[in-house]
């Protein structure tokens, strides 16, 4: 019997491959083809190669479905990414279609046909197996023809065939998912063997009674939702990316006129934007598909941005822009965060998310996890202030479903809440490269929808799928903190450039806004509304989450490059025409500062000239606000002994390799280094993961390890007064590192100032701080607050988070004494605790070999630091000084600082001028510590009124204010957005 059943499915396949699909398109007739011809060689990498088509349609098609159907070289054995597509242009040049593998086809009508075929020779790369990296940047890509056109005909499709093909489909994908021994799998076994014997209309009437039965009244329901989930830049570059979203939302606005229930969601309005600029045709057709309810604005994003790098003001901004746009352009209030393929999700997440008007929030990607599976399905997500979302990680294992027998099968018995929910979403439609949703996977829905042995299939829209399962599953369980995503670590630290182009963006931007907006309320100035709003936007683009975590080819991080050069050049001419050129120093952090400056001319009082050239001399600064320098006279800095730095606060003892020997703080006589250990130890493992190069960190890399604790030279190069400085240089086989240890005057700060060319294959590098403090947990700087995460390895949970990320700090503690390490510009970190010291091995430098086979080569500079003696609040701080130092400029703008507050803990993010250019000023703030605090806020102009707002500065409750200052109350980690009408 087994045989038999084997030999039946056969059959079945065989009929699908070689009977039907070949008689799809049975009668047809060739195009003329100009310049090409059939047969002839197209496109080299990257390149676009346009043709025309003409033709006429034979009278005997009158009344019958005639498609224009082409090859261009597809392999079926890859989706449409990386691989040939193309869009096809009516004479006028307006878009038509798109066309991708399974998207081959399209209608016409006559009797006369021409078209022209816009073909996009996008390269293979296999960026999982690092097949194809030579073609990720122009200069290696080589000239050869890498498609043959195959096919360009007018073709009748037939009606019988088109249909029978799937009702076969359906019923023989539905039956390998049934048990064996169910009385229906055999019954559709036994009927599809008789319809193989049958004309295709008589097959057809034979099948339909199978078709017809209903599902049982308790089977899972999943609502299908059109996507494609199109990266703004991966395996091609941004330009490619505009191209991508012409052909697909094409396609998608042409399937939805002939299959009117199609719901389609989609995301980022960085991509609207683009078709709003280059395809205004399609973008109407865009704005009366969503009028229509075929397609759906989701995710409120400016782009589906990485979910954990992006700095905590810049991922408010995704959602503001984002959110902005939809409801600008089409009246739409996304109440929802759309992100399936971000690797994993800070745990600020929900707060900003509510902030914003989100009600829901969806991510895929989870269900990549190596280790351990996420509990739930549907769940409440809670976030670090005690925020909760309602959350979604569809069973279905995909956002890009086909809405295959076997995807639905393994939806419904995934599916984490049986017995108390009973509906899940499938995001169905190609997708990364592109391609959405096709005929056949509408055919399929279409038969799907209330199916025996299947679950429902339901079409609908985001918002409804989320209400309803909201109304059966109220009190679902719940998730507290961050959802990372056991794989992708790497991810914090591959293409440092890029990295450290973002965060310094966003440091500029903070600046750029706070002067302009001091320089608008104290002299008038015009507020460069313009211009900001166009710089946030391409450092939003740049987080998108194959561009900032480093998984691009060559093409997007040298693009990447350049448009951080623009950027921080354009935010210097803004803070220059707000704050000047001169002799005072701005403040951007949000703590009063009397510390050394280094500057790259002569200060106007007694300053030290630097080994680097550069000066070094005493400033002062009020938080937020603008200062000057002073004359020094505070404890020097003076190197004792061999490197001993010493400047009344701590003493650094470096030995003569050039590694930290001791810093020990003089109030309290503790000691940062562990006893027979060496701080800034660098490291190199070997790093090269089974597969996705840039993405991956394997936990096997921890296995081998080359100390790196051999200096080619060790000198003292700044002796004091304002500055000491140990110069430490090592060499591998191919690379030269070059740090600057150094210690200011007044300062607790042990800073290490990097420049390194660096020529590694397959390695990570580590820089090594094993400390002298037992913690069974660190506190890691995450977007408006801090994590805590354990040191050790208790459970599969800890053990998998073997590589972490963190923002501008990391705190190691015992009761009453740590130590801070900061960062200006990296994320990665490991930590483990051997019962005595807690060691923190900060992630400087990868060099995967994919898809950018020359990733991280080349020179970096960086700058990271050891803050011994630190609480908590001297961490947050010490991040936020560290990654934005003073800045000259002239006095101008003098005098109290726009807007100061009272308590230490609560932190001001961000101050602007509202986005309706009304002239208030946005003040964003949170409560950084992690309990319950009142501060007074207080303006330094004439305030008329004050709003709590949301993140879109949309006035949520008045607040009472005092003359020019507003009493708060915050929970711990709460944002506030305050709105100050002048």
């Amino acid at each position: 019997m087994h045989d038999d059943r084997k030999i039946v499915e056969e059959r079945i396949a065989k009929f699908l491959a070689e009977r039907l699909h070949p008689a799809l398109h049975s009668e047809r007739t060739a195009l003329d083809v100009t310049p090409l011809s059939i047969g002839d060689t197209w496109g080299k990498p990257w390149s676009t190669t346009r043709f025309e088509v003409s033709g006429r349609i034979p009278a005997e098609w009158a009344g019958r479905r005639v498609e224009a159907v082409f090859d261009l070289g597809f392999d079926l054995t890859r989706g449409p990414g990386g691989q040939a597509e193309a869009l096809v242009l009516d004479t006028e040049g307006n878009p038509v279609q798109g066309l991708h593998p399974y998207h081959r086809s399209l209608p016409v009508v006559g009797p006369e046909v021409r078209l022209v075929v816009e073909a996009a020779a996008n390269p293979p790369i296999v960026a999982s197996a690092a097949r194809g990296t030579q073609y990720g940047s122009l200069e290696t890509a080589g000239d050869e023809h890498l498609y043959v056109l195959r096919q360009a005909d007018l073709a009748v499709r037939d009606e019988d065939v088109w249909h029978l093909m799937h009702d076969v489909e359906v019923l023989s994908q539905l039956m390998h998912v049934l048990p064996v021994h169910t009385p229906r799998r055999h019954e559709i076994l036994r009927t599809l063997d008789r319809c193989i014997d049958l004309p295709f209309a008589e097959g057809r009437a034979l099948l339909a009674p199978l078709l017809s039965r209903k599902a049982h009244e308790s089977e899972h329901t999943l609502v299908a939702i059109g996507h494609a989930h199109i990266d703004s830049a991966w395996l091609w570059p941004i330009r490619e990316t505009i191209r991508k979203c012409t052909r697909t939302f094409t396609n998608i606005v042409a399937l939805a006129e002939e299959y009117p229930e199609l719901v389609f969601a989609c995301s980022s309005a960085q991509q609207y934007a683009w078709l709003k600029e280059h395809q205004p045709v399609v973008y109407e057709r865009i704005r009366a598909a969503v009028k229509a309810g075929n397609w759906v604005p989701v995710g409120g994003m400016w782009v589906e941005a990485d979910g954990n790098l992006p700095g905590g003001e810049a991922l408010a901004r995704q959602l503001v822009h984002g959110s902005r746009f939809f409801l600008d352009e089409f009246g739409v209030r996304t109440d929802g965060v759309w992100l399936p393929d971000s690797f994993g999700y800070t745990a600020a997440y929900p707060q900003l998310a509510r902030l914003a008007g989100a009600e829901w929030f969806l991510t895929q990607k989870l269900s990549w996890n190596e280790t351990n599976r996420l509990p739930h399905h549907t769940f409440w997500w809670e976030g670090i202030d005690g925020t909760r979302i309602f959350t979604h990680f569809p069973p279905v294992d995909s956002y890009n479903a086909e809405l295959t027998g076997a995807e639905l099968a393994h939806a419904a018995a995934n599916y984490a809440e049986k017995g108390v929910g009973t509906r899940s979403l499938v995001p169905f439609g190609f997708g990364d490269g592109g391609g959405g949703p096709t005929r056949e996977m509408m055919e399929r829905a279409r038969r799907l929808r209330d199916l025996e042995g299947s679950p429902k299939v339901r079409i609908g829209s985001p918002s409804e799928f989320f209400r309803e399962a909201r109304a059966e599953y109220p009190d679902a369980p719940v998730w507290r903190g961050e959802l990372y995503l056991e794989t992708h670590r790497g991810t914090y630290t591959s293409q440092a450039r890029t990295k450290r182009g973002n965060r310094r963006s966003e440091a500029l931007l903070r600046h750029a806004e706070l002067w302009a907006a001091s320089a608008a309320v104290r002299l008038g100035t015009p507020y460069p509304h313009e211009e900001l709003d166009a710089l946030w936007k391409r450092v939003l683009l740049h987080q998108f989450h194959d561009i900032l975590p480093g998984s691009s080819i060559a093409w997007v991080h040298r693009e990447a490059e350049q448009a951080y050069s623009e950027i921080h050049s354009g935010l210097d001419a803004v803070i220059s025409a707000s704050a000047g050129e001169g002799e005072a120093l701005l403040n951007a952090a949000p703590v009063e500062r009397r510390e050394v400056v280094i500057v790259s001319s002569a200060p106007p009082v007694g300053g030290q000239r630097l080994s680097d050239g550069r000066y070094a001399a005493f400033g002062r600064a009020p938080a937020l606000g603008v200062g000057g320098f002073l004359e020094f006279n505070a404890h020097p800095v003076r190197a004792t002994g061999k490197f001993v730095l010493d400047n009344g606060l701590i003493a650094v003892r470096i030995d003569e390799q050039g590694l930290v020997r001791s810093v020990r703080d003089h109030a309290t006589g503790r000691e940062a280094i562990a006893p027979g250990a060496a701080g800034n130890l660098l490291q190199l493992h070997p790093d090269d993961p089974v597969k996705w190069s840039a993405w991956n960190l394997d936990a096997s890399y921890r296995r081998v390890r080359r100390d790196l604790d051999t200096a080619v030279s060790v000198e003292l190069v700044d002796d004091g007064p304002l500055v000491a400085t140990v110069r430490v240089r090592r060499e591998t086989r191919r690379s030269v590192i070059v740090q600057d240890l150094r210690l200011a005057a007044g300062s607790r700060l042990l800073e290490v100032d990097t420049d390194i060319d660096w020529q590694e294959r397959d390695t990570v590098l580590k820089a090594a701080w094993p400390l002298d403090v037992l913690a069974a947990e660190v506190a890691a700087e995450i977007q408006f607050g801090h994590v805590k995460r354990p040191t050790h390895e208790n459970t599969s949970w800890d053990a998998a988070r073997f590589e972490q990320w963190a923002h501008r700090f990391v705190h190691v503690a015992e009761h009453g004494w740590g130590v801070a390490l900061v960062t200006d510009s990296t994320y990665g970190y490991d930590v483990s605790c051997d019962g005595r010291a807690t060691t923190v091995r900060l992630s400087l430098l990868r060099s995967p070999h994919s898809p950018d086979p020359d990733a991280d080569q080349g020179r970096h500079q960086f700058r990271y630091g050891l803050r011994p003696a630190a609480d908590l609040g001297d961490a947050i701080m010490a991040g936020y000084t560290f990654s934005l130092p003073l800045r000259p400029a002239s006095d101008r703008l003098r005098g109290k600082p726009l807007v100061s507050v009272d308590n230490p803990n609560v932190v001001v993010e961000a101050v602007k001028l509202a986005d309706d250019r009304s002239g208030a000023v946005i003040v964003r703030l949170y409560e950084s510590r992690g309990g319950r605090a009142r501060a007074l806020v207080s303006a330094d102009f004439d305030v008329t009124a004050a709003h709590e707002t949301d993140l879109l500065e949309q006035p949520v409750r008045d607040v009472a204010s005092r003359g020019n200052a507003v009493q708060l109350s915050l929970r711990p980690f709460q944002i506030v957005t305050l709105r100050l009408e002048r």
